[in-house]
């Protein structure tokens, strides 16, 4: 049958490449040939469980089914074959949509693809074919990195991306629970997310995540009232290393050269603590390595 490669706009009015344009980023010389493509029953179809959305818009994907309905599905899924049946790699959202409009087949494209291939791919096309939330970027590249060893540089090299911007969107993770759930239900962006993350203590970014919410700010007033709440916070700093051991000043200093990292060291009357701040899965490593083993990272 006859595959178109045409996709419908995004919100942008850019056109969206199509799934070989995904796959060929991951392996180079792989095409999509027209006689490659089968149909395949939806009850033998399974999803796949490298997804990285979370949930199905609600409207969009009506709107897809209506699509589905009337024109059919223009662009092949891609599945992998399993003991029975097939389960998806890329199309999970076409092959509900076909569900949901009543069609017995969907066209396919079968490959046999191991568990790190199939994620990657299953990033890739998401992140081309949708926008995925920021969150659901940041959880996907922590699997990648946590279940498949894969460094921050190979992430970016797989999805085109610089490196700078996976780190960035894997701080995201560093957020407490709380603002999470606040910016996936849409009541911040991801820049209000991103100016709360710089004050780094969880308290305050509990408070001015609180403030934000109250007084409905935009992204600008946030990255003010931070800026506000750090010069404070450096001020009483300031105050309290007037009166603190210099040793424990020192000791923080060599702390942070060895580790590579932000370290606070913290003295109370009858006990303290060392606060070894990280910003990755991999950063942890490289930290504990240092701490455990003596190893360089």
């Amino acid at each position: 049958m006859p595959v178109s490669s045409h996709e419908s706009p995004d919100r942008g009015g850019r056109k969206k490449g199509g799934l070989g344009k995904g796959l060929a980023a991951l392996f180079p010389g792989i095409e999509l040939r027209e006689e490659a493509v089968q149909e395949i029953p939806i009850e033998l179809i399974s999803p796949g469980p490298f997804q990285p959305r979370s949930e199905t818009p609600g409207e969009d994907f009506q709107q897809l089914v209506a699509s589905v309905k009337e024109h059919g599905i223009l662009q092949p899924i891609l599945v992998r074959p399993r003991e029975e049946g097939y389960e998806i790699v890329a199309g999970e959202r076409r092959w509900r949509a076909a569900a949901a409009a009543g069609l017995p087949t969907i066209p396919a494209v079968v490959r046999p693809l191991g568990d790190r291939e199939a994620m990657e791919v299953a990033l890739v096309e998401n992140l081309q074919r949708l926008d995925l939330s920021p969150l659901e970027r940041a959880r996907a590249y922590d699997r990648l990195i946590k279940e498949f060893q894969m460094t921050q540089e190979e992430i970016a090299r797989r999805i085109g991306l610089s490196r700078s911007a996976v780190a960035n969107t894997l701080r995201l993770l560093q957020l407490p629970k709380e603002i999470q759930s606040s910016l996936e239900a849409g009541e911040l962006t991801e820049g209000h997310a991103r100016a709360i993350l710089t004050l780094g203590d969880t308290t305050r970014m509990l408070e001015v995540w609180g403030e934000v919410k109250k007084r409905g700010l935009s992204v600008r007033e946030t990255e003010s009232l931070v800026r506000r709440v750090q010069s404070v916070s450096r001020e009483t700093k300031a105050k309290t290393q007037l009166r603190r051991d210099p040793q424990l000043t020192l000791l923080e200093e060599e702390l942070r050269a060895y580790l590579g990292t932000q370290v606070r060291i913290i003295q109370r009357r009858k006990k303290g603590a060392i606060l070894i701040e990280f910003y990755s899965s991999s950063d942890l490593d490289r930290i504990t390595g240092r701490i455990l083993k003596g190893e360089g990272g």
